[in-house]
């Protein structure tokens, strides 16, 4: 039996790409996908859920996608702010393959898509957005948070939807104490078992 998981960073089994029809950005689109990543055969509910927010996101400004996928959210976010630089990054890569090849079909030239050490580390971010991988264990996914959100810049909002049977709540209770006063930490929407959690730099 195999043992990868979404978050290998070079899977082993054979690349088959396939293309599918998805409703992004309120508009249908036609996107590549492949085994061994997330949710190769549609936009999950919980994506779903927190694209449900996108027009919350800036529309200027850098914008980073933490778990890109084959870029669901990364593309949302580049059609809704064209004038924005998104980062799509992944540590999977063929999910970061299928983004650039995502990104280069629909023609977005402001999705930038690499891993996560290659983002310059003196950016800061108007927006946060993820649906970020719990199963890769608390200790991983708290250190990938916290790499992330606190660089974001003063009144920028992070936005995170985690499922609640997977430990929203008590990972938004984290998040509000390893973040501190700084931050005002809530959570904005229940919805078909996720949870939508805003992070804002205040």
């Amino acid at each position: 039996m195999s043992s990868e998981h979404y978050f290998s960073q070079e899977p082993e089994s054979e690349f088959s790409p396939k293309e599918i029809r998805v409703w992004l950005a309120e508009r249908e689109l036609t996107v590549t996908t492949a085994n061994s990543i997330f949710s190769p055969d549609h936009v999950d509910g919980g994506t779903r859920i927190l694209l449900d927010w996108l027009a919350k996101a800036p529309t200027e400004g850098d914008l980073i996608d933490v778990g890109c996928g084959w870029g669901p959210i990364a593309i949302s976010l580049a059609l809704h702010a064209p004038k924005a630089t998104v980062w799509a990054v992944d540590v999977n890569e063929r999910s970061l393959e299928l983004t650039r090849i995502n990104a280069a079909k629909l023609g977005l030239t402001n999705i930038r898509v690499c891993k996560p050490e290659d983002v310059p580390n003196d950016i800061e971010f108007s927006g946060v957005w993820s649906n970020p991988p719990i199963r890769v264990g608390k200790e991983a996914l708290h250190q990938i948070l916290m790499t992330w959100l606190p660089r974001l810049v003063e009144g920028g909002e992070g936005y995170l939807v985690v499922a609640k049977q997977l430990g929203a709540d008590s990972l938004q209770k984290w998040l509000a104490d390893e973040l501190g006063a700084e931050f005002d930490v809530a959570r904005v929407e229940t919805a078909k078992g996720f949870r939508v959690i805003r992070t804002v730099k205040i």
